[in-house]
Order: C-alpha cells, then sequence, then structure tokens
C-alpha cells in the first residue's frame, strides 16, 4: 500500500483527494494535515465522507522514517497558490518521500527546483515517461490542463501561430474560501469574464506547447501568442475551452491527426460529435472536438476543474509514479443527469 500524507486537506481539492484516495485500492491514508480544522472529523468538513472515514485532521507534523502519522511514501500539497514553497522551506521533507503539489508554485522550469528536489511537469499526455521516474510532481493548473489537451496535437505537428481561447468554469475552481464572485446569490443566472488575457495560467500553458513545438515563444518572451478570456460561470464544477487557431488542412486530417497523438492516452478522447460539460464532470475524462469553417478551427475541450484538473490528474500522477496502471481508482462514472 501506498501510505499518503496530505497537507490542506479542507478545501475543494483537498476534499477530492481524499475522496479519491479512500477509495483507492493500492492508497492508505496516514494523516490529513489542516491548521483551520486540526481535530475536527474530516467527515465534519466534508460531510459527504460520514461513514467512510474515521480520520481527524491533523496539525502536527514530523517528517522521517518510523515517526507515526509522517511515515508516508507521498505528500500531497493542497495548499493555496504560493504556500507550497513556502511549505517546503520551512520543512525538510526527506529524499525518499514524493511530493506531488497541486500549486502553482513550481510549474514553470524556471522555477522548479527548491533545495534538492526538482519538480517535473505533471501532464501525463507528454511528460509521462518523466512522471513515472519524478520524485516530485508540479501538478497542472485546471485551465491550463484544458486548454493544453486542445492544441498539443498541433504544436506536435508545428501548426501553431496564434491562439485566441476562451473558457467558462464552475464556482468550485475559485475555491472553498466565500468572495463577493463565490455566493451563490452571486453566481446563479450570472456570468462574467475575469483576468482577461492575464490569467496565471498562461505561462505553463506556452511552456508546454514550445516544448513540443520549439518555434511557439514562451510566454516572457511573447505575451500576445496565446490569448484566453476566462469566465465565471454559475455551475459548481467543470471546465468547457473553445480555442480558435488558423489551419489549413482538412477536418477530416486534423481529426485523424488528434486521434493519433491521444490513441494511448488513459483519459483524453476525441470526440466525433459535439461535446457537452456533463460528459466529464465527475470523471477523470477530458474530451475533445473539433469544428473547422475555411481556415478557421475551434478546438472544443472540457474537463472536470476538480478531477482531471486538479485531484484526479494528481491521482494520476501518483500512480504512475508507484508504477501502477494509471486508470487505478480512476474509473469514475459521469454524471449524464
Amino acid at each position: 500500500m501506498i501510505k499518503v500524507g496530505i497537507i490542506g486537506g479542507a478545501g475543494y481539492t483537498g476534499g477530492e483527494l481524499i475522496r479519491l484516495l479512500i477509495n483507492h485500492p493500492q492508497a492508505e491514508i496516514v494523516f490529513v494535515n489542516s491548521k483551520s480544522n486540526a481535530g475536527n472529523l474530516i467527515s465534519f468538513v466534508h460531510q459527504d465522507l460520514i461513514g467512510e472515514t474515521d480520520l481527524k485532521f491533523s496539525n502536527s507534523l514530523s517528517f522521517g522514517e518510523g515517526r507515526g502519522e509522517a511515515d508516508i511514501d507521498v505528500l500531497f500539497l493542497c495548499l493555496g497558490h504560493g504556500d507550497s514553497r513556502k511549505f517546503l522551506e520551512e520543512n525538510n521533507i526527506p529524499d525518499g518521500i514524493k511530493v506531488i503539489d497541486l500549486a502553482n508554485d513550481f510549474r514553470l522550469n524556471q522555477k522548479s527546483e527548491i533545495r534538492n528536489r526538482k519538480f517535473i511537469y505533471g501532464l501525463p499526455e507528454i511528460n509521462k515517461t518523466e512522471i513515472q521516474s519524478a520524485q516530485s510532481i508540479a501538478n497542472p493548473g485546471c485551465f491550463a490542463t484544458s486548454i493544453q489537451l486542445g492544441l498539443l496535437p498541433l504544436a506536435k505537428a508545428n501548426l501553431l501561430n496564434e491562439i485566441y481561447t476562451t473558457g467558462i468554469t464552475g464556482s468550485t475552481g475559485a475555491g472553498q474560501k466565500l468572495a463577493a464572485t463565490s455566493h451563490f446569490s452571486w453566481r446563479a443566472n450570472n456570468i462574467q469574464a475575469y483576468k482577461t488575457l492575464t490569467h496565471q495560467h498562461l505561462g505553463e500553458i506556452q511552456q508546454s506547447l514550445h516544448q513540443l513545438q520549439n518555434s511557439f515563444p514562451l510566454a516572457e518572451e511573447n505575451s500576445e501568442a496565446l490569448s484566453f478570456v476566462p469566465w465565471r460561470g454559475d455551475f459548481t464544477r467543470g471546465i468547457f475551452i473553445s480555442s480558435t487557431v488558423t489551419c489549413k488542412l482538412t477536418l477530416a486530417e486534423l481529426n485523424d491527426l488528434y486521434k493519433d497523438f491521444y490513441k494511448d492516452t488513459a483519459f483524453t478522447f476525441v470526440s466525433d460529435e459535439p461535446i457537452f460539460l456533463k460528459q466529464v464532470v465527475n470523471t477523470n475524462k477530458a474530451v475533445i472536438y473539433l469544428e473547422k469553417v475555411g481556415t478557421k478551427l475551434v478546438v472544443h475541450s472540457a474537463l472536470d476543474n476538480l478531477l482531471k484538473g486538479a485531484s484526479g490528474q494528481a491521482v494520476q500522477n501518483m500512480n504512475l509514479m508507484f508504477g501502477l496502471e494509471e486508470t487505478t481508482g480512476l474509473k469514475l462514472k459521469a454524471t449524464g443527469f
């Protein structure tokens, strides 16, 4: 059994990770740390877990072999952006413990190292071999995952120039802490653009596209190569992306290109029919659909922001790191209605 520790288990991604690992056949949760909920039952905070676990949140840390609750194989960091780096600076995690960070602290190559750790960008569709031998993983962002999966085959074929993309996300993408735009009374029957052209995931997206297509610029080289307008939606979970590029290939050629690129991936699928959000909510799947008018190609992609966009992908990475079948514990059912 893989012994697991979780730091920051009271939020949306932490709760989703706990739900997955409780039912994972090869994982055992040793501790879940939360400063704000130390001593409380996990099911007191994540109330759907009543009857499924008697674990309580802890606030003590003592890393090292044979030291009780922290005798673990892998540590998940479900902290706020910027807090993961601070945590690793303040706590000496033994080299033998693998680390999977769900924040954005280590996703960019120039920020991927701390102490004796080098973080690998955890997108299995392009970095599977590196993930399998990694000690530390920077889990991709939710918008970043969905946008990248829609564009990676084009990058591999050296077909990308300027990209215009828009996407809508559910309220869980904003985190559990209440804000003016996350209250039900604000979200219901409402929609809003936010972080127009400045979203924090732009850097990691361009980095991955550059990895496959060297001519595509990094964000620091050309921040206008990828224009992204995100939207807040009036639903709880899921992301739907539409990316527009100019491309001369026929739709048939493009579908063949995409299906060949993803033919050996565990969770990414190319659809011949229009896609919709309910296909992916509550699953670790990403689905893609292509439309073409003239020279304009629109790539639609959808996923669950808390699963393939966060905790599900983190478990997928854990499976790869420990030599398990990639889909272990992640064969989840979509909510059709």
